[in-house]
Order: C-alpha cells, then structure tokens, then sequence
C-alpha cells in the first residue's frame, strides 16, 4: 500500500486482488485468530456454505471493551435492517462468489462484516475462543473503533433518521396534548396564568414541526445516500432454467 489507508480498505484491497477459484480467508495477522481454524472453515465451506464467520465466545481484553463491544453488537443488531450476526468479526472464510460481489460494493465508508452479511447466501457461524495478541500494539485506537461502529451503524440502519421523524411527531402530539389540558385546566379550574399557555404550546409545537421537517429532508438524504453507494440492487443465488438449477458463480 502506498499508505496506511486502515484495517477496512487493506482488506479490501486484498478481496480485489485476491486470485483464488474456491474463495477466501479473511484473518488478521496478529494471530489473535487461529490460523489453525482455516481448514475446519473449508470444510463447512465445502458443505456448501458460502460464508463461515467466526463469532467469538470469549475475548482477552480489558473489561471496559468486552463491554463496549458488548453493547455495541447488541445496539447493531436492533436497529439494522437485515441481520448482521453478534460477536462477529471479520475473521471468516468467503466463497468466490462473495468475493466478487464485495468486489462490486465501491462505498467509501466500509464495514466488511456488514457487506458479508448483507449479500446473503449460505451462511454459518462458527463459535471460538479468541486468543490474547502475540506481539507488537493494536492499531484500532478508541478514535478508530468509534469511526468503525458508526460506519456499521450508519451503512446499514436507517433508524438514525428516522427517529429523527419519530421524535417530530411525538412531539408535536404531546404538545396538543398538553395544550388539550391546559384548555380543559383553563375552563374547568380557571388557574392558568395569562400567556403562559400559548408561549409553551408554540415552543414545544414549532420543535415538533422542525424535528419533523429535518425527518423528511432526512428522507431525502438517505435515499440519496443509498444511490451513490452504488450497492447491487440484487443477488442471483441460483438460475432455474428449463428444469436445471445452476448456481450462479
């Protein structure tokens, strides 16, 4: 590499040049993954899964991570539009046709096993133990990994916009609401004060219309967004032709 373009780009760049028929081993080289787990991966693989990912039943770090990655994981996975698996990195073995289709997804702001994921096919999941690091510092500063966890959030939810519309619109029926039981307050008890109620009723009813104004544009950004990712519309697993399936390589 010419630099250093981050752990997501320098595994892309490995996708694109890779040369294998079959498919191919996504492990970092720290050997914090067992190299040892690749031939136990192709033989799924060779089952006829398309995607082995590993999901890691312990890790060795510190306690403020595993909580963190804890809750993130959780987080994702409640919000994304599709499922993307929990514990799960990107140590994983890829079928040829993976491969080339991750080829085809030229977004900028990568989050690879959320690609995975989302391309479909066969999937398995294969449980580990993840081991300390061997040798030299990790490079995924607290800066990085926030960087990574939005990117896992924002290429694949749409959740953060829409609840922006959401908020709007529960805010604008709790001001009539609450505008309702002034009114009642007003006429049956008669202790309003003077002003009061109209000041409160527009704040809270112009923030309600502005949260909602900003959900729609925000609409209008996301669709935006998703056509310049330039994603395949779909993905052909099989071809049915005259009484004979094919797989689709």
């Amino acid at each position: 590499m010419s630099r250093n373009h981050g752990h997501q780009l320098a595994v892309t760049a490995g996708l694109n040049y890779v040369r294998g028929t079959e498919g191919a081993m996504i492990i970092d080289g720290d050997l914090q993954d067992p190299p040892e787990l690749i031939n136990e991966f192709y033989s799924l693989m060779q089952e006829g899964y398309d995607v082995v990912y590993a999901v890691r039943k312990n890790r060795k770090e510190s306690d403020l991570k595993k909580f963190a990655y804890w809750i993130y994981y959780r987080l994702q996975q409640k919000i994304s539009n599709f499922t993307i698996p929990i514990d799960s990195g990107d140590f994983s073995m890829i079928s040829r046709r993976v491969v080339d289709t991750m080829n085809e997804m030229p977004e900028q702001s990568r989050y690879l096993r959320g690609m995975r994921s989302w391309v479909g096919f066969k999937q398995k999941a294969f449980e580990y133990d993840r081991d300390e690091r061997q040798a030299g510092q990790t490079k995924y500063s607290w800066k990085k990994l926030f960087e990574l966890a939005f990117n896992g959030i924002f290429n694949f939810s749409d959740f953060p916009v829409r609840i922006i519309t959401r908020l709007g619109l529960l805010t604008i029926l709790l001001s009539i609401f609450y505008f309702s039981y002034i009114i009642y307050n007003k006429i049956v008890n008669h202790n309003v004060p003077q002003g009061f109620t109209t000041l409160i009723f527009a704040i809270i009813l112009f923030s309600g219309v502005q949260l909602l104004s900003l959900g729609l544009i925000g609409e209008y950004v996301l669709r935006i967004y998703n056509q310049v990712r330039n994603r395949p519309l779909f993905i052909i697993d099989k071809i049915i032709q005259a009484g004979e399936e094919k797989d689709k390589k």
